[in-house]
């Protein structure tokens, strides 16, 4: 080979050696679509929404929330599995689209959180409150669970089925080791309109939705299911300091990428994301929804992700949960 090919050879390298950080410098020249796997107006929704416009006023580029919505997540979530790695189409999930509902439908979810996709950030966590019908006789979660094992069977509460406050109060039975009916609404509003009349005993309530209502004196905040207190509701105690030592039951939300997205790509996302969701207002808004932002890194997120998978798995087995 003469010095001239070996010239244009060596350059060649070079240049292919620079492409992907040179990509990840000018990421994104175009729309980034973010995915949520469930219908506008809920936590999943909102906290994406917040995120894309701080993004887009960050980075100069638009970033388009797509609802994508079915099969109790699933449809979004299996289309950012099987979308390209390039960066342009994300995917905000949860503990319910990336643990619970993977072990609730085993059989219909070809998607594995693992495998098919990497986590560039957690965006934030959101705590519930256990809000009761004033009738009941309990001013405590300790008094909540003398009372559910005087009563097996008798206490009910109602979620969305496979949703954090469905699996909240399945991780309240199995620690507590009580006997409460659990009935399937097919959202939380309408969960909590009966609560409210009397319908059911309790709903393991978002902080947004539940708190206004306990404010209120039409129901009775026990307690949030975060290992701390919470600043927007400070005279509620915890759970685990309220009766039932251990117990933490919060939804989580973060970003993710297809798998084989390039590091660079993944570098530069949870940069922008970082500095987005520290933002002041960004932080303002989150907790007006009850949301306390994280910001994690990607690996701290891989981490946490490789926990909180089997947790919940081991929840929807221990407690028998089938698809309602």
């Amino acid at each position: 080979m003469d010095s001239k090919r070996l010239t244009g050879f060596a350059c060649l390298s070079l240049t292919l050696a620079v492409v992907p950080a040179f990509a990840a410098d000018v990421f994104p020249t175009k729309p980034v679509r973010i995915v949520v796997p469930f219908a506008a107006g809920g936590g999943v929704d909102l906290t994406a929404r917040i995120l894309a416009q701080k993004l887009t006023e960050r980075v100069g580029t638009s970033f388009i929330v797509d609802n994508r919505v079915g099969a109790s997540g699933i449809i979004g979530t299996e289309f950012v599995a099987k979308s390209p790695p390039d960066g342009y189409t994300l995917l905000v999930g949860s503990q319910t689209s990336q643990a619970v509902v993977p072990a609730m439908y085993a059989k219909q979810v070809t998607y594995d959180t693992s495998r098919d996709f990497v986590g560039i950030t957690q965006i934030a966590v959101s705590p519930l409150v256990i809000v009761i019908h004033p009738s009941l006789p309990v001013k405590s979660v300790k008094d909540l669970i003398a009372l559910a094992k005087a009563r097996p069977g008798q206490l009910t509460y109602g979620a969305a089925s496979g949703g954090t406050p469905h699996m909240a109060g399945e991780l309240f039975k199995l620690q507590a080791k009580v006997d409460m009916l659990f009935v399937p609404y097919k959202g939380e509003g309408p969960a909590i309109a009966d609560a409210l009349g009397g319908q059911i005993s309790m709903v393991f309530s978002n902080l947004p939705v539940g708190m206004p209502q306990a404010q209120s004196g039409r129901l009775r905040a026990l307690a949030v299911t975060s290992k701390q207190r919470v600043a927007t509701a400070p005279d509620v105690p915890t759970a685990a300091e309220s009766g039932l030592p251990g117990y933490e039951a919060s939804t989580w939300f973060g970003l993710f990428a297809p798998a084989a997205t390039p590091r660079e790509i993944v570098a530069k996302l949870n940069a922008d994301a970082a500095a987005a969701l520290n933002a002041a207002d960004a932080k303002e808004k989150m907790a007006g929804q009850g949301l306390f932002v994280v910001a994690s890194t990607p690996e701290q997120f891989a981490d946490f992700v490789k926990a909180e998978i089997p947790r919940w798995a081991k929840i929807v087995r221990d407690a028998g949960i089938k698809p309602q």
